[in-house]
């Protein structure tokens, strides 16, 4: 990492996902700045970590807003060097019972926001020859929607493409991106989306007889936004207890 405080940005980091990732950047020396639309359980996280963490209330299906709110930032920090891409919605809903609001709703969190704030930081990790950006994808993408509807399943998906993209745009400049993909992670999705009996199917379905911690994959953001995770970009790490391999 460079030789400054490390910059680092979490969206959804109200979430249970999300507040593990932040803890662990912040361990690493981050100075962390949590982006969600909560703001009681962002200003609490924020005291509780060390390295002047600080609370970003923000709409990311917002665009107009998150193009202003990176602009701001960038430019107060001089630069985004870690940016984990992990809010994200749920719908259940399968092709036939998705409406057209509901497929833009899960887009404009899951993928649009996304977008607008991986183009907004790289201008500044260009400039520095070093970046690290860490996209929350999930099973569902590499499953056809096995474990959630259509809309997330191929917001899903776009978050790989945009890894790759990503990627192949900026792999001789310093800069990685990589994506996580997990499955049954034992987060609100699973604990109050899910009635118990649907927990229980799942559970059944998961070689590794359990569900996924968060703080699993807050370990794995943890290593690829670590120097010694510059040679790996265009990754996408599965997280799924032996569900899936390739």
């Amino acid at each position: 990492m460079s030789a400054h405080q490390t910059i680092a940005l979490v969206t959804g980091a109200a979430g249970g996902i999300g507040a593990s990732i932040a803890r662990k950047l912040a361990d690493l020396g981050c100075r962390v700045l949590l982006v969600d639309i909560a703001p009681e359980p962002l200003e609490k996280l924020a005291a509780e970590l060390p390295g002047g963490a600080e609370a970003v209330v923000l709409d990311l299906s917002d665009t107009a807003a998150v193009e202003a709110a990176i602009e701001q930032l960038t430019t107060r920090f001089g630069g985004i060097d870690v940016l984990v891409n992990n809010a994200g919605i749920l719908s259940n809903n399968k092709i036939a019972t998705t409406s057209m609001d509901e497929w833009h709703r899960v887009t404009a969190i899951n993928v649009d926001a996304a977008f607008v704030l991986s183009r907004g930081v790289l201008p500044g990790m260009r400039a520095k020859r070093w970046g690290r950006i860490v996209n929350i994808s999930s099973y569902a993408a590499k499953s056809g929607g096995l474990t959630a509807g259509t809309a997330y399943s191929v917001s899903k998906a776009s978050m790989i493409g945009l890894t790759f993209s990503i990627a192949r745009e900026t792999a001789a400049e310093g800069i990685t991106a990589n994506a996580i993909a997990p499955a049954y992670v034992m987060s609100r999705m699973i604990s109050e989306q899910l009635t118990e009996e649907q927990r229980q199917r799942q559970l059944a379905q998961i070689p590794v007889g359990r569900f996924c911690e968060p703080e699993e994959v807050a370990h794995a953001v943890g290593f690829l936004v670590s120097p010694l995770a510059g040679f790996i970009t265009g990754e996408v790490i599965d997280m799924n207890g032996g569900l899936h391999f390739d």
